[in-house]
């Protein structure tokens, strides 16, 4: 699948690197030296890059937008993350992309969406969650809502979403031959990773109150606890089995505890079980649960998780370039998926690009002899 990525930041780069690992040919097209954008750091640490070559177009010059529309005809998909109607006012919206392609899948992807009155302002990941119930639903019971990093708006809700999407879209294309738009936000996106949550609300099952439910810490048999090294421990043991089978390792008699789901007794067993696995290191707990039947885990740092023997065991983690990262997910049996090359510096790769799309040297030359190219 050959895809034209409009670079930006954020959720657009991790859905084309998504496709990238997958195998797609996707260029990524950079703006010219000089746009202040994304993170102050080396493009090689820019590992949502990965997989994919670099074109520097100026996208305000009319000439690259019409060598941009040449890329089109021969694409399967153009993906882009600007605010409604600013491709558009480039030249490079979907009616113009369609007109010239209409086999073509175009990707968009916005905080708002498309329509609506809030369409066209400005938001982060924070934002678009704060406003679907995510955010008011994780954090302390008295203490402030919590930011899930931004992997529950830009990365869950939206490059997730806008991924499969692409993909159920180029499945549709098999049946009725023609091309699509597709309106990914993620409002709509994080609020669709809610569902669970809005069933259980509605059933009454779930409190409107941080801290006071099953899986947002509420719960004594569903938490962290710090350890006597000052680590932490994730415990996950809903099942009754399982949270037995937790007490007994902890050194706790289940005839002097609780129902387990006596949710008036939650904050007294968690102090029970937090003063119990204060008493040994996390990794000394870990070493007692392993093969005991319990949901027990160490809380590991960034810096730590990649060197953990399971992890290192399946090749969650890979080096590329000298920096480690995840490896493409998910996993196939007979299509496994590859980091293609690591993240390109911007427009490192226009002249190869070009010529590989059937640009000729002499076309090369007027572009950049116009501005259009860098």
């Amino acid at each position: 699948m050959r895809v034209i990525e409009l670079g930006g930041v954020g959720p657009i780069p991790f859905t084309c690197q998504l496709l990238a690992d997958l195998g797609a040919d996707i260029i990524r097209i950079d703006r010219p030296p000089g746009y202040d954008g994304g993170a102050p750091i080396e493009a090689r640490y820019n590992i949502t890059n990965r997989g994919r070559r670099s074109a520097a177009f100026d996208l305000k010059n009319p000439a690259a937008v019409e060598a941009i529309l040449d890329l089109v005809r021969d694409a399967d998909v153009l993906v882009e993350g600007f605010r409604p109607g600013v491709t558009e006012r480039l030249g490079l919206g979907p009616d113009r992309c369609l007109e010239v392609n209409p086999r073509l899948v175009y990707g968009r992807m916005t905080g708002w969406g498309q329509s609506g009155p809030m369409s066209n302002a400005p938001g982060h990941d924070i934002n678009y969650i704060a406003l679907t119930g995510v955010l008011h639903a994780i954090g302390s019971t008295d203490g402030p809502p919590v930011p899930p990093l931004n992997l529950a708006g830009d990365l869950g809700g939206g490059s997730l979403y806008l991924a499969f999407g692409i993909v159920a879209a180029l499945l549709e294309r098999h049946t009725s031959g023609e091309g699509q738009v597709i309106d990914a936000a993620m409002v709509d996106g994080s609020a669709s990773l809610m569902t669970l949550y809005y069933g259980f609300h509605a059933a009454g099952y779930w409190k409107d109150r941080r801290a006071s439910n099953r899986l947002d810490s509420g719960a004594p048999f569903y938490n962290t606890y710090e350890t006597a090294d000052g680590r932490w421990l994730a415990i996950g043991s809903n099942e009754t089995r399982f949270w037995r089978n937790t007490l007994r390792l902890l050194g706790i008699d289940e005839a002097d505890m609780p129902d387990q789901h006596d949710r008036s007794q939650w904050p007294a067993m968690h102090e029970r079980l937090a003063a119990a696995v204060r008493t040994k290191t996390r990794d000394e707990w870990c070493a007692l649960a392993d093969g005991e039947e319990v949901c027990f885990a160490p809380v590991m740092s960034l810096a730590e998780a990649p060197d953990h023997p399971h992890l290192k065991a399946r090749g969650t983690f890979l080096s590329v370039d000298g920096v480690v990262q995840p490896a493409p997910a998910p996993r196939f049996s007979r299509t496994p998926g590859a980091i293609a090359r690591p993240p390109a510096e911007p427009g490192e790769h226009t002249d190869e690009v070009l010529a590989d799309w059937g640009f000729s040297a002499e076309r090369l030359a007027d572009l950049r002899a116009h501005g259009a190219i860098s």
